[in-house]
């Protein structure tokens, strides 16, 4: 059998000398630390939306102005609550993951810095 990998392709030990190694660990633990605190934030923002329209129908009913009543600005703000995260994330990991991943793909592709 043929090796059919292209030229310039790092060999597998090189992707698992690069997970044990302890700068792809702080990488992961950088991104852990921003990524499951935030998923749980908005976990217990969508929660308490299901909750409160299953349980408390009166208080999402009460009126605000006209036709907008609470769960509709409930509902809104998982929509604003979703994009906002998403933008805080696109910019955290601009700064604090990318520019480290990028110097680790250009170790493992041996490409110039």
């Amino acid at each position: 059998m043929s090796d059919t990998r292209p030229a310039g392709d790092p060999d597998l030990t090189t992707y698992r000398d690069v997970q044990l190694s302890p700068d792809f660990s702080d990488l992961r633990r950088r991104f852990r630390r921003f990524v499951f605190p935030m998923t749980a934030l908005f976990l217990v923002w969508y929660f308490l939306y299901v909750l409160l329209a299953a349980y408390a129908p009166g208080f999402m009913s009460h009126k605000v102005g006209g036709n907008i009543n609470v769960a509709l600005l409930f509902g809104l703000g998982q929509f604003v609550s979703t994009f906002a995260i998403t933008m805080i994330y696109v910019r955290w990991a601009d700064r604090r993951i990318d520019p480290d991943a990028e110097r680790m793909r250009h170790q493992i592709e041996g490409e110039p810095k």
